[in-house]
């Protein structure tokens, strides 16, 4: 898979180099190209935004430089063109997994107040947001996107199964997790976790995975289609007065 980025501040991307996402990188699960915007810059100042028209506060992306950088990739290997932006769809395990089959993403990172409207209505698909949060520009964004995505590419992590069972796979937030010493701080480690009884350890994790979705995020519950299993703790945490 290609990652494609345009953007002002290409260093910011050296943080793939590094972990299970740097390791990936070194295998060839995926690549990068960078691309600096300012190398297309309208003049000797490397200058690459301008005022926006109509007044207001801050400086807009000028188009130019933005078309130029997007040229520069061979048409094959542009893929889907993704802009970062809060005005955007926002990106969740679904989203990041589906992405995750594109042969080729061109992310475009923003700054400033944006980019120019008729950029986007001509070459860019789809645009998509972190989080209901505004940060200085694309770049962490699209770190953040690149890390979700390729989480799911074959291979990546050491057990294909991982991905499969992280907090929202299966739209829910993941129970709590235990490892050694047993008893630290005068807390111990559940017992059912010690017990051997894989099927009884399974429940306790899907009621503790129910009682966290609950507790933090219950509109998630919303958008969750629930096995008859999962609604009868469900029914049974109700009982208990967690709701």
């Amino acid at each position: 898979m290609l990652f494609n980025i345009l953007t002002i501040f290409p260093n910011l991307f050296d943080a793939l180099n590094h972990g299970i996402i740097g390791k990936a990188k070194k295998n060839g699960n995926f690549s990068i190209q960078i691309s600096d915007i300012r190398k297309h810059a309208v003049n000797k100042h490397g200058q690459i935004d301008g005022k926006p028209y109509g007044g207001g506060e801050g400086m807009i992306m000028m188009l130019e430089p933005l078309k130029k950088s997007l040229k520069d990739i061979p048409k094959n290997k542009v893929g889907k063109v993704i802009y970062l932006s809060p005005q955007g769809t926002r990106l969740n395990n679904a989203k990041a997994k589906e992405l995750s089959k594109e042969k080729a993403i061109t992310f475009i990172c923003g700054r400033y107040e944006g980019i120019d409207q008729r950029f986007i209505d001509k070459y860019v698909d789809e645009e998509i947001s972190i989080g209901d949060f505004i940060i200085s520009g694309g770049e962490l964004a699209a770190l953040c996107s690149i890390d979700a995505i390729v989480r799911h590419i074959p291979d990546v992590l050491g057990n294909n199964d991982s991905s499969e069972c992280d907090t929202f796979s299966n739209g829910l937030l993941k129970g709590p997790q235990y490892s050694r010493p047993e008893i630290f701080d005068e807390m111990e480690v559940p017992e059912i976790l010690l017990s051997g009884n894989h099927e009884k350890i399974k429940e306790w994790k899907e009621l503790k995975s129910l009682e966290a979705t609950i507790n933090r995020r219950p509109d998630l519950l919303n958008n969750v289609k629930l096995s008859k299993k999962q609604r009868k703790l469900l029914e049974d945490l109700a009982s208990q007065r967690i709701l």
